[in-house]
């Protein structure tokens, strides 16, 4: 495994640096950085960013909203939030099993005399209260895991960056995104450590629990111009991070225990003529592939299953069944 030392905090140049590495490094290595990010709203690859975010807010605060490439929900990262990113081999039973790439980072706060858990679908708590959400993305067999890591996180702003929809409170069983998170700066024996310290000392357990020699590839100038054409060309874009949203004459949504799924169709005669699938699920495929597929075919449950018996339902939409998808049409 080999560290990238990313010291940016421009979270269009770090979500860059995510795609850069799973698709255009040497797949013969593995790696292992951080970044942090000025404070910004990382939405997932899926999800409506005019529902998901209170953009007068985020305007008023100066806050960037950016869209990742992987899928799950809205975070709020500040410069009070450390964030991870494992670029591996891919294998099946890695999707959605948070826990080889959690493993490091529970480990490694148990040295810190943290007791901390992996739980839910993508969470890491303490007392079990959330610090850390992860998600990931496949290409080329290849993996990207990336979470968050609250240390000294700003929660206020977070509840109030996010727009957090009814259904998912009350799925939840909770009153705000408050008190269900939490940083992991209170939990230290020590509270004078600072974010660079924890991040410095974090790095060396990772390491030490990968069972790996601490090794650094440095960022080549060829690598720096490529992942800057991503970033000004791609994620500091209107059209990634928000895009325009066509009309559509139905919307059926539900939230499932693997996560929110809302579909947008235009369905002419009988025949899905558009479709647009929302939400926070978990997927590691680019969802789009299922549109097309769905495209031109007749609004019917029977026609839709084939379509969708014929895909890794688990690599586009999580732990959502085929069952719970079909329920929606």
């Amino acid at each position: 495994m080999l560290y990238i030392n990313n010291t940016s905090n421009d979270p269009y140049f770090n979500m860059a640096l995510d795609e850069y590495v799973v698709k255009h490094l040497d797949p013969s290595n593995d790696y292992f950085y951080f970044y942090i990010n000025r404070p910004t709203v990382v939405i997932g690859r899926n999800q409506n960013t005019i529902e998901e975010v209170n953009l007068d807010y985020v305007k008023e605060h100066d806050i960037i909203v950016v869209r990742r490439m992987s899928g799950g929900g809205a975070v709020y990262h500040d410069m009070g939030n450390i964030n991870f990113s494992f670029v591996v081999d891919y294998r099946k039973e890695d999707f959605n099993s948070m826990e080889r790439f959690a493993k490091a980072i529970v480990k490694a706060l148990s040295k810190f005399g943290i007791m901390a858990e992996f739980t839910g679908r993508n969470d890491i708590t303490i007392d079990r209260k959330k610090f850390s959400g992860n998600a990931q993305y496949v290409t080329r067999n290849r993996i990207l895991h990336h979470g968050t890591l609250l240390f000294d996180s700003d929660l206020s702003v977070l509840s109030k960056a996010l727009n957090v929809k009814p259904e998912k409170i009350k799925s939840k069983g909770i009153k705000s995104v408050k008190s269900r998170v939490t940083n992991i700066k209170e939990y230290l024996p020590d509270k004078e450590v600072t974010i660079s310290q924890f991040k410095e000392m974090l790095l060396k357990y990772v390491f030490e629990v990968e069972g790996c020699e601490f090794q650094e590839y440095h960022l080549t100038p060829e690598d720096m111009e490529k992942i800057m054409d991503l970033r000004n060309n791609k994620y500091s874009t209107w059209d990634w991070n928000v895009g325009s949203s066509p009309e559509f004459d139905l919307i059926r949504s539900a939230r499932f225990t693997g996560g929110e799924v809302q579909i947008h169709m235009n369905v002419k005669d009988g025949i899905i003529s558009d479709i647009k699938f929302y939400g926070d699920f978990m997927s590691i495929r680019d969802v789009a592939e299922v549109e097309e597929k769905l495209k031109g075919q007749r609004f019917v449950q029977n026609d839709i299953k084939d379509v969708l018996s014929e895909i890794d339902i688990k690599e586009y939409f999580g732990f959502i069944s085929l069952e719970d998808l079909l329920s929606l049409f």
